[in-house]
């Protein structure tokens, strides 16, 4: 920009609100800024955030800066450097911002110029971001999540490897308990392997061997987060409710947070992903499977949770059974429990008093 059209451009937007829209990619930021419903600059830079801090200030010294961009690989540190430097910054869910029926455009450019101008229209929703050590101990639950994984991985290449070499005869069928993979070395040392199959299983139950050991150092720390004074409360409510053990309670209290953010009844159940999406229009009424917004991993703990609870919980059970008769589907029948189950997660954390068995309400 020649220099006489900057000072003039810097001159017009002083003391102004300028919007940027910021397209993250892992090497290379794309940005666009708008003012007064005109897109005022765009340009690329690389993705460092004293490259941006330095643009910005020598861009729009003395302009009121909000940034938008994108939730995705990079998490919550961009934000919480420009909100510690003073800008104000919004983190958006990509599967809410607004776009035209008909743009089929799809690149950095045209992305970063969505996130302005929706950011300047006030058109978005603004995800929560979690505080640094809420974050940090969240991914101990993750990995959690990971490990157990890839556990389950290892047990399957071990199973296939078995039934591939013909060793399977005479091992027990269907689902494996822990103590047949420790049985199992016992076993294949009997069957006079070769040198390389021999190595290959050893190695395979190394592997396993070894997560296990990585599961139990992880539960033993979530058991040490969960003793935390911040969380203590949260955990030992939880744990009241039936289908609720201390693993579950401490995950699902790291992952929601403080639920007193969501105002109603309605956000909460958006907010798990556990309600039934809908396509209406005029006089009819149709809805479809249940939306999957949230963490997939915590509507599969509260399934669990539900399996469980509907055998101790009176109220829970009919539900299941009202769900059963109408729908004839036991899927969907544990998936409204687990909504249900939800709902009251919700009610006893923002009450502070225990679950109680048979409740109606």
């Amino acid at each position: 920009m020649a220099k006489g059209k900057r000072e003039m451009q810097e001159y017009i937007l002083k003391g102004e609100t300028v919007y940027m829209g910021l397209e993250d990619s892992k090497k290379k930021w794309t940005v666009c800024v708008r003012s007064g419903s005109l897109i005022v600059h765009e340009t690329t830079m690389p993705a460092k955030y004293e490259v941006l801090h330095n643009y910005l200030e020598n861009r729009f010294p003395e302009c009121q800066v909000r940034v938008m961009y994108e939730a995705g690989f990079r998490g919550f540190e961009l934000h919480d450097q420009l909100r510690s430097d003073g800008i104000d910054c919004i983190v958006t869910p990509p599967h809410t911002l607004t776009e035209e029926k008909c743009n089929r455009k799809k690149n950095d450019r045209h992305d970063a110029r969505r996130l302005a101008k929706n950011n300047e229209s006030e058109d978005f929703k603004a995800c929560h971001v979690p505080d640094r050590e809420l974050r940090e101990d969240r991914q101990v639950s993750r990995l959690y999540g990971k490990i157990q994984a890839d556990i389950v991985r290892v047990r399957n290449r071990i199973r296939k490897a078995l039934e591939f070499h013909g060793l399977d005869i005479d091992l027990p069928p269907g689902k494996w308990q822990p103590r047949h993979y420790v049985e199992l070395e016992e076993y294949l040392k009997g069957k006079n392997l070769g040198r390389s199959l021999e190595f290959t299983f050893n190695k395979m139950l190394e592997q396993l061997e070894y997560l296990r050991n990585q599961k139990r150092e992880i539960l033993k720390e979530l058991r040490r987060i969960s003793g935390e004074e911040r969380y203590q409360e949260s955990v030992h409510i939880l744990k009241s409710a039936p289908g609720i053990g201390a693993l579950t309670a401490i995950r699902l209290t790291l992952e929601w947070g403080d639920v007193s953010r969501f105002k109603s009844k309605g956000k909460w159940g958006a907010f798990g992903g556990l309600i039934p999406s809908e396509y209406s229009t005029g006089e009819q009424e149709h809805k479809g499977h249940i939306t999957k917004q949230g963490n997939p991993q915590v509507r599969s703990w509260l399934i669990e949770s539900a399996w469980r609870a509907i055998g101790r919980d009176p109220v829970l059970m009919n539900k299941y059974r009202r769900v059963l008769r109408s729908s004839g589907s036991k899927k969907k029948a544990i998936v409204a429990v687990a909504h249900k189950l939800q709902v009251r997660l919700r009610t006893i954390l923002l009450t502070g008093e225990p679950y109680v068995i048979g409740l109606a309400k």
